[in-house]
C-alpha cells in the first residue's frame, strides 16, 4: 500500500512517479494526477493546483497520456467552478450544474468546499460495510482512495475508485465522515460523477411497468437535464438503475459504449446534463427525495457503489463486460456459475386452491415431464388468518394447518421421494415467501401495527391488501431472520422465491428508505449466508427489483410476471443490456397467456425461456394436450443440455425484437469451443426474405459442427461470422430455432 497525505492548504512539492500497485499510476507535483488504466480502459483525473478541486480528464478507451482539456473561454455568468470538468462537484460555490454531493450543515447553509488532502492505493478492494459491492483479490482489482476535506464543516470525503482490468470496468463509491461537533444532513449523494467533453451522445436506458419491463429507450443528449429516477422505494419496474452513453453511430456490435449500473435496490436518480459549454455531467446515485440522511458527529455515511464498463465493440461488448463483472466479481452465491434445475411453479396451475395431497400430485406431474425442482408458491401459511386469498395471513410464516396438518416436513419428504422421469434424480423442493410485507388481517399486524411503514396519522395505503414492514427497525429484521430461517430449518427446502408485491408509500421520513435498504441487506445477507446451499431467486411482481444490488446475494431474479413468449423476447433482450441472461428466471406458461391473452406455439415459448439461466413451467400438467405432454420432456432435455452455455457463455444480441422480424441472439464460450444460437421469426411474411444470421464469438479458423433446426453440417467460424446462416422458416407466426455449435477437433 502507498499512502500520502497533504496538510490542509499546502500543495504537494515532491514527485512520487508510479505507484507500486498494478493498474494505478500517480504523478505528484503542483497538480497531482491519477490514472487507472489497463490495455482496454483508462480513467484519469488530476488536482487543480490552486483550488485543490478534482478535475476529470478521461474515461474510456486506453490512453497512454493525459491530455488537458481545453476549457475555452471561461468568461460567463457562472463562477469559475462552472467552467471546470469536475470529478466530485459540491454545491454553493458557483457551479450551477447539478451537484454530486449536497449537504445541509447545522448552520442551515448547503455550501461545501471539499479540497484534496491525499490518497492511498491498495491491491485488491475493500468491502462496503452494510452494502452490496464488487469484490476481488490483487489479481482482479486495484483501488485508489482519494481524500478530501471541507475545513468549514469538518466533514471528510474519501472517494473510492477500483479498476477491474479483466472486465474493462471501474467501480466508484464514497464515504463521508463528520469530524465536527454538529449534525449535518446529506441531501444528495451521487456515487458516480464525471464531467465529459462536448461530444454528441445518446442516452440509452430501460423503461417499463409491470408486465412490460426493460424496454430499450434511446434518445439524444440535448442541452439541459435528461434523466430518470425511482421514487417507489425500490429500483422499480418503471426505470432500471442502469443506463448507457454512446455516440449515435454506435450499434450492437460496433462503436464505443459506456454502461453505468448502480448496485442498489432502493430509490435512485440518474442525471445526464448537457451544459452551455456542451460538456455533459453524468450522475448516478441515491434519489434526493428519499435521502436527507442525518450525519451525526463521528458517523460515516457510505454511498452505494456504481460500476461503469467501457467497450469499443458496441453495446454487446459493453454488456459482456458488465455480465462478466457481475458473475465473477459481484454475485457471491454458490450457484452463480452452476447449471440450474428445470422447475415447475405451482402458481398458475393451482393459485391458492390446494392442499398437501394436490401439491404432491402436481409435483409428480412435474417429475413426469422432466422437471427436477417443484416450487410451492403463495398460500401455504397462516394461523388465525389462513392464506386462502391475498388479503389474509401475510406475515404469519407458520404452515397452514388445514393444508399441511403434519407441517411442512412430511410433505416435503413426500415431494423429495418422487423420481424424475428417465433418471435416478429425486425432486427438489422450493418455497415462496414475501417476508417484507404484511396483511392487516394477520396475527403479526394485530400484535405489531407500528412495524409497518407509516407517516403519523396519514392513511396507510393498501395495495394488494398489504402494507410494507419497516425493515429499518432492528426488531423487524430479527423477526424476518428468525421466522424465515426457522421455516428453512424445518424441512429440506433447497430453493426460495423471495417476492415483493408493492412499492413504498407513506415514509416516516425521507431517510427511511435508505434505512430500509440497509436493513433488507442485513436480513438477506444473514439468511443467504446461513443457507448457502439454497438457490435463492428474487422477485418483485416480476422485474420490479431486477438490480445489481440484489445480484450480490442471490444468483437470479424473476424477470417479469408477463410470460408471453413475444413480450418476454423484448423484456429479456432489454434486461440483458445490463444483466447476464444467466441471472434471469424465465418460464413457459399455458396459453392463452394469462397476462395478455396471446397464443404462441409451445416450442416458441420454450426457446424464449431457454435463453435464461433458470427455466421453468407455470402450468398444471393435467391441462396439457397429449402433443404438449410428448414435446415438453425433449424441450427440458435440450434446455438442460445448453444451460451451461447460457450460464457461462458470452452473450451477443444479433438482432433486436423491436427492430427486426427475425430477432436472434447467441452464447459463445469465452474459449470459442462451443455456442448456441437462438433465432426467431415473429410474423410469417412472403416478402422480404429473412436476412442471414451472422454469428459472433467464434474462432474464425476453426470448424464448427451445427446441430438443431434443419442443420446437421460443419462450417468454419469465418463463414458463420461473415457469410452467416440462411434459415428456412416454416409457415406460421412465432417460429424458433435453437442451434448448437461445437468446435471440431483438428478442424
Amino acid at each position: 500500500m502507498v499512502a500520502k497525505k497533504l496538510a490542509l492548504g499546502l500543495l504537494p512539492t515532491w514527485a512520487l512517479g508510479q505507484s507500486n500497485v498494478k493498474w494505478i499510476t500517480v504523478e505528484d507535483g503542483p497538480a497531482p494526477s491519477f490514472s487507472l488504466a489497463s490495455s482496454g480502459i483508462s480513467y484519469q483525473f488530476h488536482v487543480d493546483p490552486y483550488t485543490l478541486d478534482l478535475i476529470h480528464d478521461h474515461w474510456g478507451g486506453y490512453a497512454a497520456e493525459t491530455v488537458p482539456q481545453d476549457t475555452g473561454n471561461r468568461n460567463g455568468w457562472g463562477g469559475p467552478y462552472t467552467y471546470r470538468l469536475r470529478e466530485f462537484p459540491d454545491s454553493g460555490r458557483g457551479d450551477f450544474r447539478t451537484p454530486a454531493i449536497h449537504i445541509q450543515h447545522a448552520t442551515g447553509d448547503t455550501v461545501s468546499a471539499f479540497a484534496y488532502t491525499g490518497y492511498e492505493v491498495k491491491a485488491g478492494k475493500p468491502g462496503l460495510p452494510g452494502l452490496p459491492a464488487t469484490y476481488g483479490n490483487e489479481d482482479d482489482v486495484s483501488t485508489l482512495i482519494v481524500h478530501l476535506y471541507d475545513e468549514y464543516s469538518a466533514i471528510s470525503a474519501d472517494l473510492y475508485y477500483s479498476i477491474f482490468p479483466k472486465h474493462n470496468s471501474i467501480a466508484r463509491s464514497f464515504r463521508l465522515t463528520n469530524k465536527g461537533n454538529n449534525t449535518a444532513t446529506v441531501q444528495r449523494a451521487s456515487s458516480w460523477s464525471i464531467d465529459m467533453p462536448n461530444e454528441e451522445l445518446d442516452l440509452i436506458d430501460l423503461r417499463g411497468d409491470w408486465a412490460g419491463e426493460a424496454h430499450i429507450n434511446r434518445r439524444s443528449v440535448g442541452f439541459g437535464e435528461q434523466g430518470f429516477r425511482s421514487t417507489a422505494g425500490y429500483s422499480s419496474h418503471f426505470h432500471n438503475p442502469f443506463f448507457a452513453l454512446a455516440p449515435p453511430s454506435t450499434t450492437e456490435l460496433q462503436g464505443p459504449a459506456t454502461g453505468y449500473a448502480l448496485l442498489y435496490t432502493g430509490s435512485f436518480a440518474a442525471n445526464v446534463e448537457r451544459w452551455s459549454t456542451g460538456w455533459v455531467r453524468v450522475l448516478l446515485g441515491l434519489n434526493p427525495l428519499h435521502l436527507s440522511w442525518p450525519l451525526e458527529p463521528g458517523d460515516t455515511f457510505i454511498s452505494p457503489e456504481v460500476v461503469s464498463a467501457y467497450s469499443y465493440r458496441g453495446f454487446s461488448g459493453m454488456s459482456q463486460s458488465l455480465h462478466s463483472l457481475f458473475k465473477n466479481q459481484l454475485s457471491r452465491a454458490n450457484q452463480t456459475l452452476e447449471t440450474r434445475p428445470a422447475l415447475l411453479n405451482s402458481w398458475e396451475g393451482l393459485k391458492f386452491d390446494y392442499n398437501s395431497t394436490s401439491m404432491v400430485e402436481l409435483a409428480k406431474g412435474a417429475a413426469d415431464l422432466g422437471c427436477r425442482l417443484f416450487v410451492n408458491d403463495d398460500g401455504w401459511f397462516g394461523t388465525d388468518y389462513p392464506r386462502d386469498n391475498d388479503s389474509l395471513g401475510l406475515g404469519d410464516w407458520v404452515p397452514q394447518e388445514k393444508k399441511f396438518p403434519e407441517g411442512l416436513g412430511p410433505y416435503v419428504d413426500d415431494v423429495n421421494a418422487i423420481t424424475v422421469a428417465n433418471s435416478s434424480d429425486k425432486m427438489i423442493f422450493g418455497l415462496w415467501f414475501e417476508p417484507e410485507m404484511v396483511n392487516p388481517n394477520s396475527d403479526l399486524y394485530a400484535e405489531h401495527p407500528d412495524w409497518v411503514l407509516h407517516a403519523g396519522s396519514h392513511n396507510r395505503t393498501l395495495l394488494r391488501s398489504q402494507l410494507v414492514l419497516n425493515l429499518g427497525l432492528p426488531e423487524v429484521q430479527e423477526y424476518i431472520i428468525t421466522t424465515v430461517g426457522g421455516i428453512l430449518d424445518s424441512a429440506n427446502i433447497k430453493y426460495v422465491k423471495w417476492d415483493n408485491n408493492r412499492g413504498q408509500h407513506e415514509l416516516p421520513s425521507p431517510a427511511a428508505n435508505h434505512a430500509y435498504m440497509l436493513g433488507l441487506y442485513r436480513v438477506i445477507d444473514n439468511l443467504t449466508s446461513a443457507h448457502p446451499d439454497v438457490l435463492w431467486e428474487g422477485c418483485a411482481s416480476g422485474g420490479g427489483r431486477f438490480d445489481a444490488g440484489l445480484l450480490h446475494y442471490w444468483p437470479q431474479t424473476w424477470t417479469s410476471d408477463n410470460t408471453d413468449g413475444l413480450s418476454r423476447l423484448q423484456i429479456q433482450f432489454g434486461t440483458s443490456y445490463a444483466y447476464p441472461p444467466s441471472s434471469m428466471g424465465c418460464h413457459v406458461s399455458a396459453v392463452p397467456n394469462d397476462q395478455i391473452g396471446r397464443i404462441t406455439p409451445l416450442a416458441f415459448r420454450s426457446a424464449v425461456a431457454s435463453m435464461c439461466g433458470s427455466y421453468g413451467l407455470e402450468l398444471d400438467p393435467k391441462d396439457l394436450t397429449q402433443e404438449e405432454r410428448d414435446m415438453i420432456p425433449g424441450m427440458i432435455s435440450l434446455q438442460q443440455e445448453i444451460n451451461p452455455l447460457v450460464i457461462n457463455g458470452d452473450f451477443y444480441r444479433l438482432a433486436l425484437p423491436e427492430q427486426s422480424n427475425w430477432p436472434a441472439a447467441m452464447f459463445a464460450l469465452p474459449d470459442a469451443s462451443a455456442g448456441v444460437l437462438f433465432a426467431f421469426r415473429i410474423r410469417s411474411e412472403t416478402k422480404p426474405l429473412p436476412p442471414p444470421v451472422k454469428l459472433r464469438g467464434l474462432d474464425a479458423d476453426a470448424k464448427y459442427k451445427l446441430t438443431g433446426g434443419s442443420f446437421n453440417a460443419t462450417f468454419s467460424g469465418s463463414t458463420l461470422m461473415n457469410t452467416g446462416l440462411s434459415l428456412k422458416w416454416p409457415n406460421g407466426d412465432y417460429q424458433s430455432y435453437i442451434i448448437k455449435l461445437e468446435r471440431v477437433e483438428g478442424g
